[in-house]
């Protein structure tokens, strides 16, 4: 009898599927199972879908895929249906895939059809064994385990998810994940009772008879529903100090790229048959846990990798400057290889002196690192030849337009800039001699904890322009006070920008100090403390309440450098308060500088009892710098000291010049420009006078703080 007789016989047809072209082939017995005339037949995919319940097809796709991977059978029970979706019969098929010619080029799909004539218990209209609520319940746990591994940031957190995975119906008791290097095994990470009790599989070759071996040697997975098909199958791996409890083992393979990173093991405490359905879902466990694996072990290198360029590129040891006390930190950007262009530096200089430098490379990749290390290279040559501050910066700015070098097949060239702060420190005298290239200005916490700006003059960025050149600005630290510099990333990361960013480190700056246990107080003159809380205000909890106006904008690496004049001894009286003070230059030619002068002056009187006072000051001091730089030659010199406790402090502000013509009264008429300065600060300052120096004249003024409700009272009678 032939084969075809005998199948037609016993009801069963054959079918036959090409992964290539889609075409199903059903001979006649098959053809009349599915709905079709009972001869024999050749349709196109989508023809032959049509025959079955859509639900069912889905799900005998992912068994066949399962089989696939497997090479496995591939059984499932299909509702045929006809033109108006009425089911007419439940047929079981059983499948196995072949290779097409033993080429890796798509595969067939051969396999049989039979009819059962009743239903199983339970479902509906002869429909497949899985329920519906099952069916649901893997989906969502397939999407919880997902989105877990995803979340995992580390090999150990990996590893933490898969022990926490509870799969549903079939939870394992025990599991542990296999890793492969050179020609042997052994255990990366492993959870649940007695997981330590094979102390022989924590390193065995690759050679060797045990499930997990042949798992990584043929990249198929081994299930072993039994102990006795374990002992059977693999009797010298099988061991006596085994759990007992255990009664199902399944070894998967981790796949990625199509080429196996190690196996999974899933131990259970009772008997599992390993249904397609259950193989399904260890199958995607095993795929996720391979993605998540081999994602966590190449961010880990990346990170290894990027902290040891950075630690190699940072000053190796904390720099120790006499009178002065210096914190620095660095912070790499939270995404790609943490590696970027921003950099610190302590250079010791031959007059005895030390140079501190920040700056900052254009770009977040591993060429920003790289201009980054080659630039401050030749910063420390160039400082380490004693050249001063602005000769060091311009060297440096034509080091860097030298590097622009050709990238890509078309050869552009892609030039990068650089800002930079370069300071020359004389801890004796307490002067800092800036030079400035492009970069954000220091910051200066006077003794008293009021944070100031300091303008400097500057430049345009390193490597833009070879010629430029970059002018020194000397600031005095006096003594107790405490100066940062930083990259913008610790002003405007958090969608932050600078004005934003600034009074957020403001906050900081000016917080008062903690209890603490045991000392009564966090001590304020503590950089490292103050460097960590920096920081925090940026990457820490608080900062995602106090997000900046600029929702999308990109993070960045952190540098900052604090140095801290060492406070000098002086005997006070009791219930003295530190002094501000604050001096600025305004040159003939750099009238903008009057705005950052009215600023600096804001800054010192931020908490002043009256505002109107407040505007006061600074109109008279816009009305005295403007006088010198109109109706002399020279540079006005401006000082402000704060003086006083508050609440009864004093204000003195002075403005020297060279000239020695001294100021005199006029009487504007109503449509006159000017004239008027003399007549405001007659009527504004609480005192004012001009003394006639040496070298030219200091016109100055004082107002006496007071609360605005006593400032706008009328005056007693007969004042």
């Amino acid at each position: 009898m032939r084969t075809e007789d005998l199948l037609a016989a016993i009801a069963t047809g054959l079918w036959r599927w090409d992964s290539v072209s889609g075409a199903v082939t059903y001979d006649a017995e098959a053809a009349r199972l599915v709905g079709l005339p009972a001869e024999a037949v050749t349709l196109p995919e989508a023809a032959a879908r049509a025959c079955f319940h859509p639900a069912d097809w889905l799900e005998v796709k992912a068994i066949v895929q399962l089989a696939v991977a497997e090479g496995t059978l591939a059984e499932a029970r299909l509702r045929i249906v006809d033109e108006k979706g009425t089911v007419l019969r439940t047929v079981r098929t059983r499948s196995r895939p072949i290779a097409r010619g033993g080429s890796d080029d798509g595969y067939y799909l051969l396999g049989t059809l039979q009819e059962v004539p009743d239903p199983l218990p339970g479902t509906a209209a002869g429909g497949p064994p899985i329920t519906g609520d099952w069916r649901r319940n893997r989906e969502a746990f397939l999407l919880d385990a997902g989105r877990a591994l995803a979340e995992a940031m580390s090999t150990a957190e990996v590893l933490r998810v898969a022990a926490g995975l509870s799969m549903p119906g079939f939870s394992p008791d025990g599991l542990a994940v296999f890793g492969v290097e050179g020609e042997r095994i052994s255990v990366i990470g492993h959870h649940g009772p007695r997981a330590g009790a094979d102390r022989p599989l924590h390193d065995i070759a690759l050679s060797t008879d045990h499930p997990a071996a042949e798992v990584v040697r043929t990249g198929r997975a081994v299930y072993l529903p039994t102990p006795e098909e374990y002992r059977g199958r693999f009797p010298a791996a099988w061991s006596p100090g085994r759990p007992r409890k255990r009664r199902s083992w399944a070894f998967l393979p981790l796949i990625v790229a199509g080429r196996t990173i190690g196996a999974w093991m899933a131990g259970f405490a009772h008997p599992v048959s390993f249904s397609p359905d259950e193989r399904s879902v260890l199958t995607t466990i095993a795929r996720m846990l391979a993605q998540a694996l081999s994602r966590t072990a190449l961010q880990e290198t990346e990170r290894e990798l990027a902290d040891g360029l950075q630690r190699s590129m940072l000053p190796a040891s904390k720099p120790d400057i006499p009178g002065l006390t210096v914190a620095a930190r660095y912070v790499p950007t939270g995404g790609g290889l943490q590696v970027g262009g921003d950099w610190y530096d302590v250079i010791g200089l031959p007059s005895g002196r030390t140079a501190l430098v920040i700056g900052d490379v254009q770009g977040h990749d591993v060429r920003a690192a790289g201009i980054m290390g080659q630039l401050r290279i030749a910063v420390r040559a160039y400082a380490s030849e004693g050249h001063h501050p602005d000769a060091v910066l311009s060297r440096a700015s034509r080091f860097l337009a030298g590097l622009a070098e050709p990238e890509g097949p078309d050869g552009r060239y892609d030039p990068r800039f650089a800002t930079c702060l370069y300071m020359e420190v004389d801890p004796v005298a307490g002067t800092l001699d800036i030079a400035r290239a492009g970069h954000p200005d220091p910051a200066v916490r006077l003794a008293d904890g009021t944070m100031m700006l300091r303008p400097t003059a500057g430049g345009l960025p390193l490597g833009i322009d070879p010629d430029t050149d970059y002018p020194t600005t000397r600031v005095v630290l006096e003594p107790g006070e405490t100066l940062l510099m930083c990259t913008d990333g610790l002003i405007e990361t958090g969608g932050h920008d600078l004005e934003t960013g600034w009074d957020r480190i403001r906050e900081v700056f000016e917080r008062p100090a903690a209890p603490s246990a045991g000392s009564g107080g966090l001590d304020p003159d503590d950089l490292e403390a103050l460097a960590d809380s920096l920081v925090q205000a940026v990457h820490g909890p608080p900062s995602h309440h106090t997000t900046g106006p600029l929702a999308d904008r990109r993070e960045d690496d952190i540098a900052l450098l604090l140095i801290r004049r060492e406070a000098e001894v002086c005997l006070v009286g009791p219930g003295s308060a530190p002094v501000r003070r604050t001096a600025v230059t305004v040159a003939q030619a750099e009238s903008e500088r009057i705005a950052d002068a009215r600023q600096q002056l804001r800054d010192m009187l931020h908490d002043w009892a009256d505002p109107d006072q407040v505007e006061s000051a600074v109109l008279m001091l816009s009305e005295m710098v403007t006088n010198v730089l109109v109706h002399t030659d020279g540079d006005a010199l401006l000082v402000a000291e704060v003086s006083g406790r508050h609440g009864a402090r004093r204000l003195r502000l002075d403005v020297a010049d060279s000239s020695d013509e001294l100021p005199h009264r006029r009487r504007p008429g109503e449509l006159a420009s000017s004239g008027r300065g003399l007549l405001l600060m007659e009527l504004l300052a609480d005192n004012w006078g001009v003394d006639p120096r040496g070298d030219g004249k200091c016109i100055w003024y004082e107002l006496y703080e007071a609360a605005p409700e006593d400032a706008a009272s009328p005056p007693p009678d007969g004042a």
